[in-house]
């Protein structure tokens, strides 16, 4: 990279950083926060421990989204100082340092547009994913397996927190079932890209035969709701069982009653908590996910009939097919609604999942 094509880039991103100022409106959002911190400070701020959560919630979300900005204009700002002292004194090293500096600036750049472009009700929620494999026995089990590793690690990269909310091993190797709360600022945001049907071509290593075998799992992603949303569950629509839990083993595994499931009876709808050591508050986060999947099917039964008054054919919910990982006769990773690819299948099984939550997120809000 020449002098030129750093001019060029900088130039580029002192664009960006203007417009994502236009639409920050950083003289607001500082306001705003002013008046909540005045409000976290007042004697009485307690009293009304739910009202104070979501105060700070708010305040920590916006200090994040200028402190962020503030730090990617510096950012920009250093380049462009080390820009001029290499045209006033040439230097490779510096130059070198500069255009690396350059890509991992604009890597963040972009990072930054997409937590902009989260902007629907719930994106900033943490998330549910539920991952359930297909017919296969322990060939999908292990998949799915394979999936929760994947799912896991990317989120802790993002620096996001994961609790296992239930978890059914397999018989033989792999899970029959689990269910995660992904804790994080816009964790629902970037993971609703995730629902689907993953489908995985390779050699089983189950099959003494050596044949190639290929295998299902569904993703179900949902916002973590505490009371953000009115929904009304009746009572007696609701069959409760508990439990002895079944995890992972060791010594969290409870030797009580303490698991609950949940059955939704109009919609069939079923929810299953064991990882807390006490019943009433594994009932309490069942029923939290009882309401986020009411949630959801709220909103793709309003998607579907968009869809027939559209008169669009594809099919809209969780039966989908959405990304091929292929394992043999070759490796690539395909996402079926864009059509990003990956050759590095290892890399994209250790987290590496963040090029198509983008294109799929900047597809869907283009």
């Amino acid at each position: 990279m020449d002098l030129v094509e750093i001019r060029n880039e900088l130039e580029k991103m002192a664009k960006r950083l203007a417009d994502f100022r236009g639409s920050l409106d950083l003289e607001e959002k500082e306001a705003r926060i002013k008046k909540l911190e005045e409000q976290m400070a007042a004697p009485n701020f307690w009293d009304d421990q739910q009202a104070a959560q979501k105060v700070i919630n708010e305040a920590n979300a916006l200090k994040d989204l200028v402190g962020e900005f503030n730090h990617l204009n510096e950012s920009y700002e250093n380049l462009q100082v080390t820009y001029e002292l290499i045209k006033e004194e040439p230097d490779d090293d510096l130059q070198r340092e500069l255009e690396s500096e350059l890509k991992k600036l604009t890597k963040e750049l972009n990072n930054f547009e997409l937590q902009l472009l989260l902007n629907e009700p719930y994106d900033k929620n943490n998330a549910i994913l539920e991952l359930h494999p297909g017919a296969g026995g322990t060939e999908s089990q292990d998949w799915a397996s394979m999936l929760l590793r994947m799912y896991t690690r990317w989120a802790e990269k993002k620096g996001f927190k994961v609790e296992t909310i239930d978890y059914l091993p397999g018989d033989e190797a792999g899970i029959k079932s689990v269910t995660l709360l992904i804790k994080g600022h816009n964790a629902y945001g970037y993971l609703k890209a995730e629902k689907g049907v993953h489908r995985l071509v390779r050699i089983s290593p189950f099959d003494a035969s050596g044949r190639r075998h290929t295998s299902f799992v569904s993703c179900e992603v949902m916002p973590e709701f505490n009371d953000e949303i009115d929904i009304e569950i009746r009572s007696e629509d609701l069959k409760i069982d508990t439990y002895r839990s079944s995890g992972a083993g060791g010594q969290h595994v409870n030797t009580t009653d303490s698991a609950v499931r949940i059955t939704h009876l109009p919609t069939g709808i079923v929810v299953t908590c064991q990882t807390e050591r006490s019943q009433i508050k594994n009932r309490e986060r069942a029923m939290k996910m009882l309401k986020s999947k009411l949630y959801q099917l709220k909103i793709e039964e309003q998607e579907k009939e968009l869809a027939e008054i559209r008169g669009e054919q594809k099919e809209i919910g969780w039966g989908s097919q959405i990304r091929s990982y292929v394992f043999h006769p070759y490796s690539l990773v395909k996402d079926h609604r864009t059509n990003v690819e990956i050759g590095n299948v290892q890399a994209v099984m250790d987290g590496e999942i963040d090029a198509f939550i983008d294109a799929y997120l900047r597809a869907k809000l283009s």
